[in-house]
């Protein structure tokens, strides 16, 4: 059986595992909100969708759900995607 510390800090584990499986599931809902109204060509839902996209992201990444750079790529190519659409 295991000890009592290793079982805590387990159950500790489950439950940040399910706060950051929800965390992504955000963020990577929000981007393909944004990538339909892109291919929508719907400028205002798509500019509202970047704005909702770029604050899960920084969110994310200060928690330390996702990495600093990855949040940064993804704003990055989201905002040229928006930007070509203009």
């Amino acid at each position: 059986m295991a000890k009592k510390s290793a079982q805590k800090s387990e159950k500790r584990n489950q439950a940040r595992r399910m706060i950051n499986r929800a965390a992504k599931s955000k963020v990577r809902t929000s981007i393909k909100k944004f990538e339909a109204a892109v291919l929508s060509s719907d400028k205002s839902a798509a500019e509202e969708a970047m704005k909702e996209s770029f604050k899960l992201l920084d969110s994310a990444a200060g928690k330390g759900v996702i990495h600093r750079n990855t949040a940064d790529r993804k704003k990055s190519r989201m905002a040229h995607s928006f930007n070509k659409m203009a």
